[in-house]
């Protein structure tokens, strides 16, 4: 590097991002990179739904428990793909990953339609989570770095949220899928995967045309085509609005050139210099995480067997717990950038967690039919939905630029550790009685309350401030402060 490449420039890169009027071009931003979030719930859906199928001899003959099994690897999957690709997403930057992460996806969906046996399925469910895992850390990155300050909190939450779409999408594929009338038990849950890699083909082409982060070369020393992207976007935005000028940029930051940030960089990081937000966001991921992975994957098998629900009309149930879990997110979004993160948060982990131990309660009394249950779940993923997209919120937006997709990644991992073990532990249960179904119900509950009182007291009041605020970037700090250099 020259001398007169490390020496300190300011600029208004993030000034000029964040004050952008909404637009088409951010439209375009949330269709490309929020498929992430579409293409997990179709796959979660499905598996789930396919669940009871999969125990056929006609299928792969796997019990309840084999069924979490394969679950777990593809959450373990989640995890390696979290753990690679934000490394490498921090170092060569958000496009090129997060196209070769849903690339990967797509790939190994594919091949799980042609599986043969136990061991064949959880190999390439373990790679889809892989890609899922990679996309978390590539999307959530580059989402948070191209929408304004001002609408990001129910832009994430909306996206997030849209999981659930990609749920009931898997929803309606297995209703006609898995329907023995319409297609052979042994070639339906094959097709479900086939036919659930078309969407992804059709988004890999729409995002090719999204740019590079420009916050993320303007940490890395490439101001200048930082600053051809943003002037790109801004020619876009006046021609998509029909309008003759945007407002004045406000303010502006200086960077300094360094080297890349490593693993040390990331754990001093989040453990020295931001212990606090750390203990948050383990928090938030962790309860949130065994709650839904716990419920999701195995809620197919409540509905077979103490409801005694047929397997081809799961989906019909799956439909409105989707709804509902999307709905809170998108009805609710807007007052976590009004309201305040730290009182929305801890207001939905609460209700949500108090729902559940009601609901339980009232399933272990026998007071329920499949409807009813249905109806009860919807009403409870109505607000933990929109809690779990916040905590993904957070933790993507209170760390340095720099790190933040290895920050992602850290957090992710954690939550999918805690999570993995919970579908297999509730398909369990499951098989033991009603009564064993309830305690868990309860493990999950008083999860949700421990983090609604970890909000309250760590909450980070991030609504409506700029990125370069809630945390200043590596390259923001002179070299003498930077405990690397010391």
């Amino acid at each position: 590097m020259s001398a007169a490449a490390s020496l300190p420039v300011s600029t208004n890169i993030p000034q000029r991002m964040d004050r952008l009027p909404w637009s088409r071009w951010h439209w375009l931003v949330v269709v490309a990179l929020g498929v992430t979030w579409i293409l997990d719930g179709l796959e979660v859906s499905i598996v789930a739904a396919l669940g009871p199928v999969l125990t056929r001899n006609t299928t792969l003959n796997l019990t309840a428990s084999e069924v979490g099994m394969t679950a777990s690897a593809y959450l373990a999957g989640s995890v390696i793909g979290a753990i690679v690709f934000s490394y490498l997403t921090d170092r060569q930057g958000r496009k090129k990953w997060f196209l070769l992460t849903l690339l990967l996806y797509l790939t190994a969906t594919v091949l799980t339609a042609f599986s043969w046996d136990l061991w064949s399925f959880m190999f390439f469910r373990f790679l889809t989570g892989a890609g899922i895992g990679g996309e978390y850390a590539a999307i959530n990155s580059a989402i948070d770095e191209l929408i304004p300050a001002r609408t990001r909190g129910h832009t994430d939450l909306a996206i997030n949220g849209s999981w659930w779409l990609g749920s009931a999408g898997g929803a309606l594929l297995t209703i006609v899928l898995l329907n023995p009338l319409l297609i052979p038990e042994y070639l339906g849950w094959r097709l479900c995967f086939a036919l659930g890699a078309v969407l992804g083909v059709g988004i890999m082409l729409i995002r090719r045309v999204i740019p590079e982060s420009p916050r993320w070369l303007m940490t890395h020393g490439r101001l200048d085509e930082a600053d051809a992207i943003v002037s790109g976007i801004e020619a876009q935005v006046l021609r998509d609005e029909k309008v003759a000028s945007l407002p004045s940029p406000e303010g502006s930051i200086t960077v300094h050139a360094r080297p890349h940030a490593t693993l040390a960089t990331v754990a001093r990081e989040l453990f020295v210099t931001y212990p606090r937000r750390t203990t948050l966001g383990i928090v938030l991921m962790v309860t949130q995480s065994f709650m839904y992975n716990a419920i999701s994957f195995t809620y197919p098998f409540v509905l077979t067997k103490f409801y005694a629900v047929p397997i081809h009309t799961i989906g019909y149930y799956i439909l409105p717990f989707a709804i509902g879990n999307f709905l809170g997110p998108l009805l609710l979004g807007r007052f976590f950038d009004t309201i305040g993160r730290k009182q929305m948060i801890s207001a939905t982990y609460a209700l949500a967690g108090c729902l559940l131990a009601a609901t339980g309660y009232l399933f272990l009394q026998g007071v329920f039919t499949s409807v009813t249950q249905t109806l009860a779940w919807s009403c409870i993923f109505f607000f933990a939905s929109a809690g779990a997209s916040a905590a993904y919120l957070t933790v993507s937006e209170i760390f340095p630029m720099e790190i933040r997709a290895m920050a992602i990644a850290f957090f992710f991992v954690v939550a999918q550790g805690a999570g993995i073990v919970a579908p297999w532990l509730y398909g369990k249960l499951i098989e033991t009685s009603a009564e064993s179904v309830y305690y868990g119900y309860l493990l999950g509950a008083g999860m949700m309350l421990v983090g609604a009182i970890v909000e309250l007291w760590l909450g980070v009041k991030a609504e409506r401030r700029s990125l370069e605020h809630i945390a200043a970037p590596l390259s923001a700090r002179p070299h003498s402060e930077d405990p690397s250099h010391a």
